[in-house]
């Protein structure tokens, strides 16, 4: 599903280059569950949104579906995440005036192309989603009325709802306490479970300890990849 081969990326901070990532090879499989870790500055956020097609790389190579993107426009890259890739975040990014039914059918609404719902469909897609996450009996409440746990589950819903074949969470529990985190794993486990690909950005190793298999970065550089013990 995915193959990156040299990806580079550098930035120029006030003239001066900083590698990000450094020369990386990596292969996804489809249905795999895979924690990326690191330190802050290990890259492992930068190459997170290489692999949502969020950014581009400064060098090599990378291959989504067979097809490929490092050279893309943005609309094309656009047109990738509406089409295939969910991101999950660790804040929610709700919109606090919306409910949480609204939320998740934005994407719909927004979305172009083949991926693009008729507004017939965007309203029991929405819904469906929120059942699936366990909140279809909170679909017309608003953000203030649910709890952190909640409001992440709102945002793996608004996730899902256009049937991504990859789900990328950036520290999902991040802003969790210790119980709701371990929720909402199990949600991910279960998404997991059901075929999606999960890639999971964490620094903690009690949430890589979910995944089947661990890429540990280190400057730029993977400096391991291993199958989880479970």
């Amino acid at each position: 599903m995915i193959e990156l081969k040299e990806v580079s990326r550098v930035y120029d901070l006030d003239a001066t280059p900083v590698h990000a990532l450094r020369g990386i090879d990596l292969k996804v499989m489809s249905g795999e569950y895979i924690a990326i870790m690191g330190t802050s500055g290990s890259g492992k956020s930068t190459l997170m949104h290489i692999l949502g097609c969020l950014d581009r790389p400064s060098s090599g190579k990378y291959s989504l579906n067979g097809e490929q993107v490092q050279n893309y426009s943005q609309d094309e890259l656009a047109a990738i995440r509406n089409k295939t890739i969910g991101f999950v975040f660790q804040q929610f990014n709700l919109l606090p005036r919306m409910t949480a039914l609204d939320n998740v059918m934005l994407p719909l609404i927004y979305a172009r192309g083949s991926v693009r719902a008729s507004k017939e469909e965007q309203l029991p897609r929405a819904q469906n989603a929120l059942r699936l996450v366990g909140l279809g009996d909170r679909m017309n409440h608003r953000p203030n009325q649910l709890s952190g746990g909640q409001q992440q589950r709102v945002s793996i819903a608004r996730a899902l709802v256009n049937n991504p074949k990859i789900l990328l969470a950036d520290e999902p529990t991040g802003a969790l306490d210790s119980q709701t985190s371990k929720e909402i794993m199990t949600l991910l486990e279960e998404l997991f479970t059901q075929g999606i690909t999960v890639i999971l950005v964490t620094h903690d190793n009690d949430i890589a300890s979910y995944a089947r298999r661990v890429v540990r970065l280190k400057d730029g550089v993977i400096i391991s990849d291993s199958l989880n013990n479970r």
